[in-house]
């Protein structure tokens, strides 16, 4: 079993929260990481109807069945038994590590919820494999084209599982349950329309009106739909970064997926020679990358303080990092000749801003330094201090 990076984080939480819940996509190893951390725990899976019937007909009846705690699966399934969690919960005030909830939506993005245990609970988002996860196991040797096609889903690896076999049967199952169950979508064929224009525009910036005309719907419902995928762990928007805190949600974010793999399929990419010539492979590694880095802070238990910046006359970071004591700035490039180019964005963010202890390329190159910027090699991305 490929050891998952937040486990430490997770026992440490568990040892001074009443609830800890592990968030992220469906099948992302939220059930089999919580059954191991916490074994002796009573398991019970929301995605069971008769539990889901037991819990609604009457909450406090089922939960006096774990007064000592319990394992709930998929909770986002019963929203309305977390309140009365909080009521078994309060009875017990000095009690940590009572209940592991696990939820393939985010809960966080529920006022009610949130509200609900406020104070009581722990999050952490536990995504698909990283690469630093796979590194220390036999899948840590593929290729970055191979990586990128194949993504990090955990059943993808231990059952070994084609890509171009997993990830369609893993789109319909989201399409037909998930976004219905989030939102009643009449036409699902538009839905699965808007998905594939969304991987064709994986690392731009989020043109609603322009998506709304290829899609065929209004721009509402395109705003509307990117909540969805964004509740579900499907994509996300990178906000652009400006030092005055209101002005970050003013811009266009760029658009990512949780996952490379899931973006190739939508793409249509069967091979790692698609991949490698396809016209959005820079984009795709960016995607990794920015992954990399986002799994980092979430594994530890931290916010996703990343964002991007540019500016009216051109100049651009791929990626800065948002730390209370520096703002680390970090170029992207796929090209494995390293170029004085690279260095451009970052220069002129130095320039602009007086204090920077670090900043980082990471492309497929050689590692190396150059006037205080570390240049590194993409398996190395573990050296960053995110």
């Amino acid at each position: 079993m490929i050891q998952r990076a937040a486990t430490q984080k997770i026992k440490q939480l568990a040892k001074k929260f009443p609830a800890v819940g592990l968030l992220g996509p469906r099948q992302s190893g939220k059930t089999t990481l919580a059954k191991e951390l916490f074994p002796k725990k009573p398991y019970i899976s929301f995605e069971n109807q008769d539990n889901v019937l037991l819990a609604t007909k009457d909450p406090r009846a089922f939960l006096s069945q774990y007064k000592t705690g319990a394992i709930f699966d998929e909770i986002q399934r019963v929203p309305q038994l977390l309140s009365y969690m909080q009521g078994v919960i309060d009875e017990q005030p000095n009690k940590v590590g009572l209940f592991i909830i696990t939820g393939s939506q985010n809960l966080l993005l529920l006022e009610s919820i949130s509200q609900t245990l406020a104070g009581r609970i722990a999050f952490i988002h536990l995504l698909p494999f990283s690469f630093k996860e796979l590194e220390g196991s036999k899948h840590g040797k593929q290729s970055l084209n191979k990586l990128i096609l194949n993504g990090g889903y955990p059943r993808l690896y231990d059952r070994k599982i084609n890509p171009t076999d997993y990830y369609p049967n893993y789109l319909l199952t989201y399409v037909e349950r998930d976004v219905r169950q989030i939102k009643n979508i009449a036409n699902l064929g538009l839905f699965q329309r808007f998905l594939k224009i969304c991987a064709s525009r994986v690392g731009q910036e989020v043109n609603y009106t322009s998506i709304s005309n290829d899609t065929g719907v209004d721009q509402k419902t395109i705003i509307s739909w990117f909540g969805i995928l964004e509740a579900s762990f499907i994509a996300f928007r990178l906000q652009p970064f400006y030092n005055n805190l209101g002005k970050r949600l003013t811009q266009m974010p760029k658009l990512y997926f949780y996952d490379t793999g899931l973006c190739c399929s939508l793409l249509e990419l069967e091979t790692e020679s698609h991949v490698n010539t396809h016209p959005l492979r820079g984009a795709l590694f960016e995607n990794l990358i920015i992954l990399e880095l986002l799994k980092t802070r979430f594994n530890n238990g931290q916010r996703g303080n990343l964002f991007y910046w540019r500016d009216r006359t051109g100049n651009e970071i791929d990626v800065l990092i948002d730390q209370s004591s520096q703002v680390i700035p970090i170029e992207i490039k796929t090209a494995a000749t390293f170029s004085t180019d690279y260095l451009k964005g970052i220069n002129y963010w130095k320039k602009i801003n007086k204090v920077i202890k670090n900043s980082y390329v990471i492309y497929t190159g050689k590692s190396s330094a150059i006037n205080d910027t570390n240049i590194l090699n993409w398996k190395e991305i573990g050296l960053i201090k995110n």
